[in-house]
Protein backbone atom coordinates (compact mmCIF):
# COMPACT_ATOMS: atom_id res chain seq x y z
CA UNK A 1 0.00 0.00 0.00
CA UNK A 2 0.97 3.41 -0.63
CA UNK A 3 2.66 5.60 2.58
CA UNK A 4 0.02 7.52 4.18
CA UNK A 5 -0.39 10.94 2.29
CA UNK A 6 0.77 13.85 5.25
CA UNK A 7 2.03 16.34 2.42
CA UNK A 8 -2.01 16.09 0.60
CA UNK A 9 -3.13 17.56 4.06
CA UNK A 10 -3.10 21.50 3.29
CA UNK A 11 -3.87 20.64 -0.58
CA UNK A 12 -6.37 18.44 0.22
CA UNK A 13 -7.95 20.95 3.21
CA UNK A 14 -8.20 23.67 1.24
CA UNK A 15 -9.89 21.67 -1.54
CA UNK A 16 -12.81 21.07 0.83
CA UNK A 17 -13.02 24.05 2.15
CA UNK A 18 -12.85 26.05 -1.39
CA UNK A 19 -15.79 23.83 -2.32
CA UNK A 20 -18.09 24.13 1.24
CA UNK A 21 -17.13 27.95 0.05
CA UNK A 22 -18.50 27.70 -2.99
CA UNK A 23 -22.42 28.41 -2.02
CA UNK A 24 -21.15 31.61 -0.73
CA UNK A 25 -20.50 34.96 -2.65
CA UNK A 26 -16.77 36.23 -3.20
CA UNK A 27 -14.92 33.13 -2.96
CA UNK A 28 -11.59 33.63 -1.65
CA UNK A 29 -9.29 30.89 -3.34
CA UNK A 30 -5.61 30.12 -2.26
CA UNK A 31 -3.05 31.19 -4.09
CA UNK A 32 -0.18 28.83 -4.50
CA UNK A 33 1.57 31.11 -7.37
CA UNK A 34 1.58 32.13 -11.03
CA UNK A 35 3.48 29.04 -13.08
CA UNK A 36 1.53 25.84 -13.30
CA UNK A 37 4.73 24.37 -13.25
CA UNK A 38 5.96 25.38 -10.24
CA UNK A 39 2.52 24.81 -8.77
CA UNK A 40 3.05 20.94 -8.42
CA UNK A 41 5.35 18.35 -8.53
CA UNK A 42 4.45 14.88 -10.40
CA UNK A 43 4.22 13.31 -6.86
CA UNK A 44 1.84 16.09 -5.11
CA UNK A 45 -0.31 15.56 -8.39
CA UNK A 46 -0.39 12.25 -7.70
CA UNK A 47 -1.29 12.99 -4.33
CA UNK A 48 -4.05 14.98 -5.53
CA UNK A 49 -5.56 12.17 -7.60
CA UNK A 50 -5.28 9.35 -4.85
CA UNK A 51 -7.07 11.07 -2.64
CA UNK A 52 -9.77 12.09 -4.69
CA UNK A 53 -9.90 8.19 -5.61
CA UNK A 54 -10.05 7.56 -1.90
CA UNK A 55 -12.89 9.73 -1.46
CA UNK A 56 -14.92 7.96 -4.11
CA UNK A 57 -14.14 4.60 -2.74
CA UNK A 58 -15.99 6.37 0.75
CA UNK A 59 -19.08 7.18 -0.86
CA UNK A 60 -19.28 4.31 -3.25
CA UNK A 61 -18.93 5.74 -6.36
CA UNK A 62 -16.62 3.82 -7.73
CA UNK A 63 -16.70 0.36 -9.67
CA UNK A 64 -14.88 -1.67 -6.86
CA UNK A 65 -13.98 -4.86 -9.08
CA UNK A 66 -10.69 -6.79 -9.14
CA UNK A 67 -11.61 -8.06 -12.83
CA UNK A 68 -13.07 -4.92 -13.95
CA UNK A 69 -9.81 -2.76 -12.37
CA UNK A 70 -7.44 -5.13 -14.06
CA UNK A 71 -9.16 -5.10 -17.40
CA UNK A 72 -9.27 -1.35 -17.26
CA UNK A 73 -5.68 -0.90 -16.12
CA UNK A 74 -4.91 -3.36 -18.85
CA UNK A 75 -6.49 -1.28 -21.98
CA UNK A 76 -5.42 2.13 -20.26
CA UNK A 77 -1.55 0.93 -19.87
CA UNK A 78 -1.66 -0.34 -23.19
CA UNK A 79 -2.61 2.89 -24.33
CA UNK A 80 -0.26 4.50 -22.47
CA UNK A 81 2.99 2.48 -23.43
CA UNK A 82 2.04 3.57 -26.92
CA UNK A 83 2.19 7.07 -25.88
CA UNK A 84 4.42 9.85 -26.11
CA UNK A 85 5.13 9.79 -22.48
CA UNK A 86 4.48 6.17 -21.61
CA UNK A 87 6.84 6.50 -18.21
CA UNK A 88 4.27 8.41 -16.79
CA UNK A 89 1.96 7.70 -13.69
CA UNK A 90 -1.41 6.52 -14.33
CA UNK A 91 -3.99 4.98 -12.71
CA UNK A 92 -7.47 4.08 -14.72
CA UNK A 93 -11.03 3.42 -12.74
CA UNK A 94 -14.45 2.87 -13.78
CA UNK A 95 -17.23 5.62 -12.45
CA UNK A 96 -20.39 4.44 -11.22
CA UNK A 97 -22.25 6.78 -13.24
CA UNK A 98 -24.81 5.98 -15.73
CA UNK A 99 -23.61 9.09 -17.50
CA UNK A 100 -21.99 9.19 -20.97
CA UNK A 101 -18.32 10.73 -19.61
CA UNK A 102 -14.82 10.43 -18.70
CA UNK A 103 -12.22 12.70 -17.04
CA UNK A 104 -8.87 13.58 -16.68
CA UNK A 105 -7.14 14.24 -13.05
CA UNK A 106 -3.80 15.42 -11.62
CA UNK A 107 -1.17 12.58 -11.41
CA UNK A 108 -2.71 10.83 -14.52
CA UNK A 109 -5.93 9.26 -12.20
CA UNK A 110 -8.58 8.72 -15.38
CA UNK A 111 -11.89 8.18 -14.78
CA UNK A 112 -14.29 6.52 -16.73
CA UNK A 113 -18.05 6.53 -16.39
CA UNK A 114 -20.24 3.08 -16.52
CA UNK A 115 -22.11 4.65 -18.76
CA UNK A 116 -20.06 5.10 -21.25
CA UNK A 117 -18.53 1.85 -21.56
CA UNK A 118 -21.97 0.55 -21.46
CA UNK A 119 -22.57 3.01 -25.11
CA UNK A 120 -19.60 1.73 -26.78
CA UNK A 121 -20.18 -1.05 -29.50
CA UNK A 122 -16.38 -1.73 -29.59
CA UNK A 123 -12.95 -1.94 -27.69
CA UNK A 124 -11.84 0.56 -30.07
CA UNK A 125 -14.20 2.85 -29.21
CA UNK A 126 -13.87 2.96 -25.51
CA UNK A 127 -9.73 2.83 -26.27
CA UNK A 128 -10.38 6.23 -28.06
CA UNK A 129 -12.07 7.80 -25.56
CA UNK A 130 -9.04 7.12 -22.72
CA UNK A 131 -6.18 8.18 -25.10
CA UNK A 132 -7.89 11.37 -25.64
CA UNK A 133 -8.11 11.53 -22.18
CA UNK A 134 -4.39 10.29 -22.14
CA UNK A 135 -3.86 13.14 -24.43
CA UNK A 136 -4.66 15.90 -22.33
CA UNK A 137 -2.71 14.50 -19.51
CA UNK A 138 0.86 14.46 -22.09
CA UNK A 139 0.06 17.88 -23.56
CA UNK A 140 -0.26 19.19 -19.97
CA UNK A 141 -3.53 20.45 -20.98
CA UNK A 142 -4.49 20.48 -16.87
CA UNK A 143 -1.86 22.66 -16.17
CA UNK A 144 -2.09 25.04 -18.79
CA UNK A 145 -6.27 25.68 -18.58
CA UNK A 146 -4.69 26.60 -14.35
CA UNK A 147 -1.82 29.13 -15.38
CA UNK A 148 -4.75 30.71 -18.12
CA UNK A 149 -7.59 30.59 -15.17
CA UNK A 150 -5.26 31.69 -12.21
CA UNK A 151 -8.17 33.05 -9.79
CA UNK A 152 -9.31 29.88 -9.77
CA UNK A 153 -9.01 26.60 -7.41
CA UNK A 154 -5.16 25.51 -7.86
CA UNK A 155 -6.21 22.42 -10.13
CA UNK A 156 -9.63 20.90 -11.45
CA UNK A 157 -9.21 17.68 -9.55
CA UNK A 158 -9.02 20.10 -6.75
CA UNK A 159 -13.20 21.02 -7.22
CA UNK A 160 -13.87 17.47 -7.76
CA UNK A 161 -12.35 16.67 -4.61
CA UNK A 162 -13.47 19.24 -2.38
CA UNK A 163 -17.14 18.34 -3.74
CA UNK A 164 -16.50 14.97 -2.65
CA UNK A 165 -14.84 15.52 0.55
CA UNK A 166 -18.04 18.16 1.15
CA UNK A 167 -20.67 15.97 0.40
CA UNK A 168 -19.21 13.06 2.68
CA UNK A 169 -19.98 15.63 5.73
CA UNK A 170 -23.50 14.86 6.26
CA UNK A 171 -25.53 15.25 3.25
CA UNK A 172 -26.52 11.79 3.56
CA UNK A 173 -25.74 8.59 1.46
CA UNK A 174 -28.45 9.81 -1.24
CA UNK A 175 -26.93 12.65 -1.91
CA UNK A 176 -23.16 11.50 -2.45
CA UNK A 177 -24.02 10.79 -6.56
CA UNK A 178 -25.22 14.32 -6.48
CA UNK A 179 -22.81 16.14 -4.49
CA UNK A 180 -20.37 13.56 -7.72
CA UNK A 181 -22.34 15.25 -10.49
CA UNK A 182 -21.63 18.94 -9.36
CA UNK A 183 -17.88 18.60 -8.62
CA UNK A 184 -17.87 16.77 -12.34
CA UNK A 185 -20.18 19.48 -13.50
CA UNK A 186 -17.48 22.56 -12.00
CA UNK A 187 -14.72 19.91 -13.44
CA UNK A 188 -16.32 19.56 -16.88
CA UNK A 189 -16.58 23.75 -17.01
CA UNK A 190 -13.20 24.21 -16.80
CA UNK A 191 -12.37 21.26 -19.34
CA UNK A 192 -14.90 23.12 -21.53
CA UNK A 193 -12.52 26.38 -21.08
CA UNK A 194 -9.51 24.20 -22.78
CA UNK A 195 -8.40 25.64 -26.07
CA UNK A 196 -10.24 24.10 -29.44
CA UNK A 197 -6.22 24.12 -29.89
CA UNK A 198 -5.92 21.77 -26.78
CA UNK A 199 -9.21 19.65 -27.50
CA UNK A 200 -7.74 19.19 -31.33
CA UNK A 201 -4.30 18.21 -30.22
CA UNK A 202 -5.67 16.11 -27.83
CA UNK A 203 -7.46 14.09 -30.24
CA UNK A 204 -4.28 14.06 -32.94
CA UNK A 205 -1.98 12.98 -29.66
CA UNK A 206 -5.02 10.42 -28.63
CA UNK A 207 -5.60 8.97 -32.47
CA UNK A 208 -1.47 8.33 -32.58
CA UNK A 209 -1.59 6.62 -29.54
CA UNK A 210 -4.92 4.52 -30.36
CA UNK A 211 -3.13 3.72 -33.76
CA UNK A 212 0.54 2.73 -32.02
CA UNK A 213 -1.57 0.40 -29.48
CA UNK A 214 -3.39 -1.25 -32.56
CA UNK A 215 -6.62 -0.44 -31.93
CA UNK A 216 -8.56 0.89 -34.74
CA UNK A 217 -7.64 4.59 -35.53
CA UNK A 218 -11.19 5.64 -36.72
CA UNK A 219 -12.85 4.87 -33.50
CA UNK A 220 -12.28 8.02 -31.79
CA UNK A 221 -14.06 10.01 -34.75
CA UNK A 222 -16.60 7.60 -34.79
CA UNK A 223 -17.88 7.51 -31.26
CA UNK A 224 -18.17 11.47 -30.69
CA UNK A 225 -19.75 11.46 -34.54
CA UNK A 226 -22.46 8.96 -32.89
CA UNK A 227 -22.97 10.63 -29.75
CA UNK A 228 -23.60 13.91 -31.91
CA UNK A 229 -25.86 12.20 -33.33
CA UNK A 230 -28.29 11.52 -30.41
CA UNK A 231 -28.93 15.31 -30.34
CA UNK A 232 -32.53 15.32 -31.77
CA UNK A 233 -33.98 18.25 -33.41
CA UNK A 234 -35.17 20.92 -31.76
CA UNK A 235 -33.50 19.90 -28.47
CA UNK A 236 -31.53 22.13 -26.11
CA UNK A 237 -27.41 21.82 -24.84
CA UNK A 238 -28.85 19.71 -22.18
CA UNK A 239 -30.03 16.86 -24.40
CA UNK A 240 -26.02 16.27 -25.35
CA UNK A 241 -24.20 13.48 -23.31
CA UNK A 242 -22.05 14.80 -21.15
CA UNK A 243 -18.92 13.53 -23.02
CA UNK A 244 -20.08 16.43 -25.44
CA UNK A 245 -20.83 19.11 -23.06
CA UNK A 246 -17.22 18.33 -21.74
CA UNK A 247 -15.75 17.51 -24.94
CA UNK A 248 -17.45 20.26 -27.49
CA UNK A 249 -17.04 18.42 -30.82
CA UNK A 250 -17.89 20.46 -34.06
CA UNK A 251 -18.19 19.01 -37.72
CA UNK A 252 -14.56 20.12 -38.28
CA UNK A 253 -13.34 18.81 -35.39
CA UNK A 254 -14.62 15.10 -36.69
CA UNK A 255 -13.24 15.53 -40.19
CA UNK A 256 -9.98 16.52 -39.20
CA UNK A 257 -9.65 13.33 -36.54
CA UNK A 258 -11.11 11.47 -39.36
CA UNK A 259 -8.68 12.77 -42.01
CA UNK A 260 -5.39 12.12 -39.52
CA UNK A 261 -6.40 8.57 -38.81
CA UNK A 262 -6.76 7.88 -42.71
CA UNK A 263 -3.43 9.38 -43.14
CA UNK A 264 -2.13 6.47 -40.30
CA UNK A 265 -4.19 3.72 -41.29
CA UNK A 266 -2.48 4.55 -45.53
CA UNK A 267 1.21 4.92 -43.04
CA UNK A 268 0.40 1.23 -41.61
CA UNK A 269 -1.06 -0.08 -44.70
CA UNK A 270 2.60 0.55 -46.53
CA UNK A 271 4.45 -1.31 -43.47
CA UNK A 272 6.07 -4.58 -44.01
CA UNK A 273 3.67 -7.22 -43.39
CA UNK A 274 6.49 -10.12 -42.76
CA UNK A 275 9.24 -9.90 -40.06
CA UNK A 276 11.93 -7.44 -41.38
CA UNK A 277 14.16 -8.79 -38.72
CA UNK A 278 15.99 -12.11 -40.00
CA UNK A 279 17.55 -14.81 -37.88
CA UNK A 280 21.18 -14.42 -39.12
CA UNK A 281 20.85 -10.58 -38.79
CA UNK A 282 19.23 -10.87 -35.17
CA UNK A 283 21.88 -13.53 -33.93
CA UNK A 284 25.18 -10.90 -35.03
CA UNK A 285 23.14 -7.57 -34.00
CA UNK A 286 20.77 -8.60 -30.53
CA UNK A 287 22.38 -10.27 -27.22
CA UNK A 288 21.46 -14.05 -26.79
CA UNK A 289 17.60 -14.17 -25.31
CA UNK A 290 16.97 -17.07 -23.57
CA UNK A 291 14.99 -19.87 -25.27
CA UNK A 292 14.26 -18.03 -28.31
CA UNK A 293 15.76 -19.80 -31.36
CA UNK A 294 14.38 -17.87 -33.97
CA UNK A 295 13.04 -14.13 -33.54
CA UNK A 296 10.37 -14.74 -36.29
CA UNK A 297 8.57 -16.66 -34.33
CA UNK A 298 7.82 -13.95 -31.91
CA UNK A 299 5.50 -11.97 -34.54
CA UNK A 300 1.91 -14.07 -34.40
CA UNK A 301 -1.23 -12.40 -36.32
CA UNK A 302 -4.05 -11.98 -33.97
CA UNK A 303 -7.26 -13.74 -34.74
CA UNK A 304 -10.11 -12.26 -35.11
CA UNK A 305 -12.45 -12.49 -31.95
CA UNK A 306 -16.12 -12.20 -32.71
CA UNK A 307 -18.17 -9.35 -31.03
CA UNK A 308 -20.29 -10.23 -28.25
CA UNK A 309 -18.95 -13.59 -28.07
CA UNK A 310 -17.72 -15.59 -25.28
CA UNK A 311 -14.08 -15.06 -26.50
CA UNK A 312 -14.54 -10.95 -26.52
CA UNK A 313 -13.10 -10.07 -23.27
CA UNK A 314 -13.96 -6.26 -24.03
CA UNK A 315 -17.86 -7.52 -24.21
CA UNK A 316 -17.75 -9.63 -21.38
CA UNK A 317 -16.59 -6.36 -19.23
CA UNK A 318 -19.05 -4.35 -20.83
CA UNK A 319 -21.70 -6.43 -19.27
CA UNK A 320 -19.94 -7.00 -15.80
CA UNK A 321 -19.51 -2.85 -15.68
CA UNK A 322 -23.41 -2.86 -16.31
CA UNK A 323 -24.25 -5.28 -13.60
CA UNK A 324 -21.71 -3.96 -10.86
CA UNK A 325 -22.80 -0.47 -11.30
CA UNK A 326 -26.78 -0.85 -11.63
CA UNK A 327 -29.81 -2.36 -9.79
CA UNK A 328 -28.85 -6.48 -10.10
CA UNK A 329 -32.73 -6.78 -9.68
CA UNK A 330 -33.78 -4.40 -12.50
CA UNK A 331 -31.36 -5.73 -14.70
CA UNK A 332 -31.83 -9.64 -14.13
CA UNK A 333 -35.67 -8.86 -15.15
CA UNK A 334 -33.50 -6.82 -18.39
CA UNK A 335 -31.51 -9.83 -19.19
CA UNK A 336 -34.68 -12.32 -19.06
CA UNK A 337 -37.03 -10.12 -20.90
CA UNK A 338 -34.48 -9.44 -23.71
CA UNK A 339 -32.93 -12.83 -24.30
CA UNK A 340 -36.13 -13.96 -26.05
CA UNK A 341 -35.29 -11.90 -28.91
CA UNK A 342 -32.33 -13.33 -30.73
CA UNK A 343 -30.82 -10.15 -32.09
CA UNK A 344 -30.01 -9.40 -28.45
CA UNK A 345 -29.30 -13.25 -27.66
CA UNK A 346 -25.19 -13.16 -27.35
CA UNK A 347 -22.82 -14.54 -25.36
CA UNK A 348 -22.03 -11.40 -23.53
CA UNK A 349 -25.79 -11.05 -22.81
CA UNK A 350 -25.81 -14.52 -21.36
CA UNK A 351 -22.81 -13.60 -19.09
CA UNK A 352 -24.19 -10.05 -18.17
CA UNK A 353 -27.28 -12.15 -17.04
CA UNK A 354 -25.61 -14.92 -14.85
CA UNK A 355 -23.39 -11.89 -12.91
CA UNK A 356 -27.46 -10.80 -12.13
CA UNK A 357 -28.30 -13.98 -10.89
CA UNK A 358 -25.54 -14.41 -8.88
CA UNK A 359 -25.66 -10.77 -6.99
CA UNK A 360 -29.22 -11.84 -6.69
CA UNK A 361 -28.42 -15.21 -4.83
CA UNK A 362 -29.47 -17.30 -7.83
CA UNK A 363 -26.13 -19.48 -8.82
CA UNK A 364 -27.47 -22.20 -9.69
CA UNK A 365 -30.06 -20.55 -12.41
CA UNK A 366 -26.29 -18.73 -13.16
CA UNK A 367 -24.60 -21.98 -13.98
CA UNK A 368 -27.53 -22.97 -16.54
CA UNK A 369 -26.23 -19.80 -18.08
CA UNK A 370 -22.94 -19.95 -17.60
CA UNK A 371 -21.82 -24.09 -18.73
CA UNK A 372 -22.32 -23.28 -22.23
CA UNK A 373 -20.38 -20.29 -22.54
CA UNK A 374 -17.60 -22.08 -21.22
CA UNK A 375 -17.85 -24.73 -23.17
CA UNK A 376 -17.42 -22.64 -26.28
CA UNK A 377 -14.13 -21.02 -24.58
CA UNK A 378 -13.32 -23.31 -21.76
CA UNK A 379 -9.90 -21.45 -21.08
CA UNK A 380 -11.57 -17.99 -20.11
CA UNK A 381 -10.55 -16.64 -17.05
CA UNK A 382 -13.00 -14.69 -17.05
CA UNK A 383 -15.74 -16.96 -17.87
CA UNK A 384 -14.64 -19.61 -15.01
CA UNK A 385 -14.26 -16.77 -12.51
CA UNK A 386 -17.86 -16.33 -12.73
CA UNK A 387 -18.00 -20.15 -12.59
CA UNK A 388 -16.36 -20.00 -9.48
CA UNK A 389 -18.89 -17.37 -8.06
CA UNK A 390 -21.56 -19.42 -9.24
CA UNK A 391 -20.78 -22.16 -7.31
CA UNK A 392 -19.80 -20.60 -4.16
CA UNK A 393 -23.41 -18.63 -4.15
CA UNK A 394 -25.53 -22.37 -4.94
CA UNK A 395 -23.40 -23.56 -1.93
CA UNK A 396 -21.02 -25.87 -4.51
CA UNK A 397 -17.87 -24.57 -2.66
CA UNK A 398 -15.84 -27.81 -3.34
CA UNK A 399 -16.57 -27.60 -6.92
CA UNK A 400 -15.90 -23.48 -6.43
CA UNK A 401 -12.43 -24.06 -4.92
CA UNK A 402 -11.77 -26.19 -7.62
CA UNK A 403 -11.43 -23.64 -10.07
CA UNK A 404 -10.02 -21.10 -7.82
CA UNK A 405 -7.04 -23.58 -7.26
CA UNK A 406 -6.25 -24.18 -10.66
CA UNK A 407 -7.08 -20.68 -11.94
CA UNK A 408 -3.98 -19.75 -9.02
CA UNK A 409 -1.52 -22.16 -9.77
CA UNK A 410 -2.01 -20.96 -13.23
CA UNK A 411 -1.77 -17.04 -12.40
CA UNK A 412 -0.81 -16.68 -8.75
CA UNK A 413 -0.01 -12.93 -9.03
CA UNK A 414 -3.33 -12.40 -10.78
CA UNK A 415 -5.59 -9.85 -8.18
CA UNK A 416 -8.73 -11.17 -9.30
CA UNK A 417 -7.96 -14.72 -9.40
CA UNK A 418 -6.26 -14.22 -5.84
CA UNK A 419 -8.90 -12.02 -3.97
CA UNK A 420 -11.53 -14.40 -5.30
CA UNK A 421 -9.71 -17.97 -3.77
CA UNK A 422 -8.52 -15.95 -0.44
CA UNK A 423 -12.18 -15.35 0.45
CA UNK A 424 -13.55 -18.78 -0.17
CA UNK A 425 -10.22 -19.75 1.63
CA UNK A 426 -11.18 -17.26 4.26
CA UNK A 427 -14.70 -18.54 4.48
CA UNK A 428 -14.38 -22.34 5.43
CA UNK A 429 -13.66 -21.71 9.13
CA UNK A 430 -10.54 -23.34 9.09
CA UNK A 431 -7.12 -21.50 10.34
CA UNK A 432 -4.96 -23.68 7.89
CA UNK A 433 -6.97 -22.28 4.66
CA UNK A 434 -7.22 -18.58 6.16
CA UNK A 435 -3.35 -18.82 7.13
CA UNK A 436 -3.02 -19.48 3.19
CA UNK A 437 -4.77 -16.86 2.16
CA UNK A 438 -3.23 -14.21 4.08
CA UNK A 439 -0.02 -15.49 2.35
CA UNK A 440 -1.74 -15.74 -0.42
CA UNK A 441 -2.58 -11.66 -0.91
CA UNK A 442 0.20 -10.46 1.61
CA UNK A 443 2.56 -10.07 -1.40
CA UNK A 444 0.23 -7.90 -3.02
CA UNK A 445 -0.84 -5.41 -0.92
CA UNK A 446 2.05 -3.04 -1.71
CA UNK A 447 0.62 -2.75 -4.77
CA UNK A 448 -2.85 -2.11 -3.81
CA UNK A 449 -4.94 0.86 -3.19
CA UNK A 450 -8.46 -1.51 -3.19
CA UNK A 451 -9.88 -1.04 0.72
CA UNK A 452 -11.55 -5.00 -0.34
CA UNK A 453 -8.00 -6.52 -0.27
CA UNK A 454 -7.36 -4.83 3.24
CA UNK A 455 -10.42 -6.15 4.33
CA UNK A 456 -10.01 -10.25 3.19
CA UNK A 457 -6.27 -9.86 4.18
CA UNK A 458 -7.40 -8.74 7.54
CA UNK A 459 -10.10 -11.24 7.90
CA UNK A 460 -7.86 -14.50 7.22
CA UNK A 461 -4.84 -12.80 9.35
CA UNK A 462 -7.54 -12.91 12.48
CA UNK A 463 -8.80 -16.50 11.83
CA UNK A 464 -5.70 -17.68 11.18
CA UNK A 465 -4.66 -16.17 14.56
CA UNK A 466 -2.64 -13.40 13.85
CA UNK A 467 -4.51 -10.90 14.62
CA UNK A 468 -1.67 -8.02 14.93
CA UNK A 469 -1.29 -8.46 11.52
CA UNK A 470 -5.17 -8.16 10.98
CA UNK A 471 -5.54 -5.11 13.11
CA UNK A 472 -3.02 -2.90 11.36
CA UNK A 473 -4.76 -4.52 7.84
CA UNK A 474 -8.29 -2.96 9.24
CA UNK A 475 -6.92 0.06 10.18
CA UNK A 476 -4.82 0.79 6.34
CA UNK A 477 -8.28 -0.67 4.79
CA UNK A 478 -10.14 2.24 6.60
CA UNK A 479 -7.41 4.88 6.30
CA UNK A 480 -8.19 3.40 1.99
CA UNK A 481 -11.89 3.72 2.31
CA UNK A 482 -11.79 7.59 3.26
CA UNK A 483 -11.65 7.23 6.86
CA UNK A 484 -8.74 8.49 8.30
CA UNK A 485 -10.29 9.64 11.74
CA UNK A 486 -11.17 5.82 12.25
CA UNK A 487 -7.80 4.32 10.82
CA UNK A 488 -5.77 6.54 13.33
CA UNK A 489 -8.69 5.24 16.32
CA UNK A 490 -7.57 2.14 15.67
CA UNK A 491 -3.94 2.40 15.52
CA UNK A 492 -3.55 3.70 18.90
CA UNK A 493 -5.96 1.19 20.25
CA UNK A 494 -3.35 -1.52 18.65
CA UNK A 495 -0.20 0.06 19.95
CA UNK A 496 -1.73 -0.17 23.67
CA UNK A 497 -1.21 -4.03 23.23
CA UNK A 498 1.52 -5.24 25.87
CA UNK A 499 1.87 -7.98 23.79
CA UNK A 500 3.36 -6.26 20.57
CA UNK A 501 7.10 -7.16 19.78
CA UNK A 502 10.08 -4.76 18.22
CA UNK A 503 8.74 -5.07 15.02
CA UNK A 504 4.67 -4.82 15.33
CA UNK A 505 5.41 -1.62 17.56
CA UNK A 506 7.84 0.04 15.47
CA UNK A 507 5.51 -0.61 12.59
CA UNK A 508 2.43 1.00 13.87
CA UNK A 509 4.23 3.64 15.42
CA UNK A 510 5.21 4.84 11.73
CA UNK A 511 1.82 4.56 10.21
CA UNK A 512 0.61 6.77 13.28
CA UNK A 513 3.99 9.18 12.24
CA UNK A 514 2.87 9.46 8.62
CA UNK A 515 -1.28 9.82 9.32
CA UNK A 516 -0.24 12.30 11.85
CA UNK A 517 0.42 15.45 9.84
CA UNK A 518 -3.05 14.96 7.49
CA UNK A 519 -5.54 14.36 10.60
CA UNK A 520 -4.14 17.77 11.93
CA UNK A 521 -4.93 19.63 8.69
CA UNK A 522 -8.05 18.11 8.47
CA UNK A 523 -9.30 18.84 12.37
CA UNK A 524 -7.18 22.51 11.49
CA UNK A 525 -9.43 22.97 8.34
CA UNK A 526 -12.46 21.52 9.86
CA UNK A 527 -12.91 19.24 6.55
CA UNK A 528 -15.97 16.76 6.89
CA UNK A 529 -14.65 13.28 6.41
CA UNK A 530 -17.11 10.00 6.25
CA UNK A 531 -15.95 9.40 9.96
CA UNK A 532 -15.80 12.82 11.13
CA UNK A 533 -19.31 14.30 9.62
CA UNK A 534 -19.10 17.46 11.02
CA UNK A 535 -14.98 18.44 10.57
CA UNK A 536 -14.56 18.95 14.77
CA UNK A 537 -11.98 18.29 16.11
CA UNK A 538 -12.16 14.94 18.34
CA UNK A 539 -10.69 14.04 21.03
Amino acid sequence: MRPFLPRLALLAASAAATFAAGAQDNIRLPDLGSSANALISPREADQYGAMMLSQMHALDLTVDDALVDQYINDLGFRLVASSERPKDHFKFFIVKDNQINAFAAPGGYIGVNAGLIDITSTESELAGVIAHEIGHINQNHLYRAFEDSKKDAPLMALVLLGAIAAGAGGAGADAAPAVLMGGQGILAQRQINFTRKDEIEADRVGIQTLANAGFDPDAMADFFGRMQDTLRVGEGEEALPALLQTHPVTLARISDAKARAGALKERIANRPRQPTLDKATWEKSTAPVLFVKDPTTLVVASAKVKPDSAADTYALMRERVRVLSGDAHQLASFYATNLKRHDFDTAANRYGYALALIRTNRGSQALDQLQPLLASQPGSLVLRLAMADAYMDAGRSGDAMAIYKDLHANSPRNAAVTLGYAKALAGTGRADDARMAANMLRPMLDDSDDPDFYRTYALASERSGDTVRAAEAYADGAYLAGRPFDAMEQLKRLLKRDDLDYYQRSRIQARIADLTPLLLELRKKRVATDDNPDGRTQN
